[in-house]
């Protein structure tokens, strides 16, 4: 596609994509139509996607990231996380919400995920030090991803236009960072999480599995967004949702889900869905 003719594919896609959200439905991949989409081209419908959720009254506060497992890239045809934004809407406290309406989602699945909070704009040029200088705190938590493209068959491309495929972010406990800032380096890189679902072992995962660490992923996305012309680094105060900790489990009405942590001092977290 020539790149004189993004402008006229990118509003249509922007305003399907909102539509296809508001209403909870599915539609065909833009990958899979006649003109295609890079992603190049899809992070280019960002912006129009932030423009429309503050348009409805939604405030920014923070990113989830994307494809830190490297053995998907292939699957979906990337090279490296994405990343779509979170908002005063979907993130809340997991502690006034335990129970989940999966009706609100098309085809969730959930994600336990490490989150953190920035206590300053970090940067690519930045030591280790620096950058986790940045963190004020660290957090267990839920994110429920969506698809609302059919069987979760999508490109890289898509997923960045589907906002990442996120669908609601749930905070557990937040804990200092600073105060044991060494040990949570080497505990968020070797730590271990399982997954239960009605109490039975649902999947096994851990820190490595988000790129080697959740603080690596963090560096990833800095050095992206240093090298996005369009979209905004991250600032002071937002929260990053850093990769899904196991595999993503679809999810329906009637379970209970939950961790057990070892090697870090997280507390353990509970969802059910209605």
């Amino acid at each position: 596609m020539a790149a004189g003719t993004d402008a006229f594919v990118i509003y249509p896609i922007a305003d399907e994509v909102i539509a296809a959200l508001d209403a909870r439905r599915q539609i065909a991949t833009f990958s899979s139509r006649p003109q295609g989409l890079t992603l190049a081209q899809a992070y280019r419908v960002t912006p129009l996607l932030r423009a429309a959720f503050e348009a409805r009254g939604e405030k920014i506060v923070g990113r989830k990231i994307g494809f830190t497992n490297r053995d998907m890239w292939d699957v979906y045809g990337v090279k490296s996380p994405v990343w779509g934004y979170v908002t005063d809407h979907t993130a809340r406290k997991l502690a006034s919400v335990r129970v989940m309406a999966v009706k609100n989602f098309t085809e969730p699945r959930i994600e336990p995920e490490i989150i953190f909070g920035l206590a300053a704009a970090p940067s690519p040029e930045m030591s280790e030090a620096e950058l986790h200088d940045c963190i004020e705190w660290v957090s267990l938590g839920f994110e429920i991803v969506q698809s609302i493209f059919p069987e979760w068959k999508f490109t890289g491309a898509d997923t960045v236009v589907a906002n990442g495929v996120h669908g609601a972010l749930l905070l557990g406990e937040r804990h200092a960072f600073a105060p044991r800032k060494t040990a949570w380096r080497n505990e968020l890189a070797t730590f271990g999480i399982e997954l239960y679902c009605n109490g039975k072992p649902s999947q096994r995962g851990g820190g490595a599995l988000v790129l080697g660490s959740p603080l690596l992923a963090l560096r990833h996305l800095v050095q992206l967004l240093a090298d996005d012309p369009i979209n905004p680094p991250l600032q002071e105060g937002e929260i990053i949702s850093t990769g899904t900790l196991t595999l993503a489990m679809p999810v329906i009405a009637g379970q209970m889900w939950t961790t057990k942590v070892s090697g870090i001092p997280l507390g353990d977290i509970s969802l059910a869905f209605e």
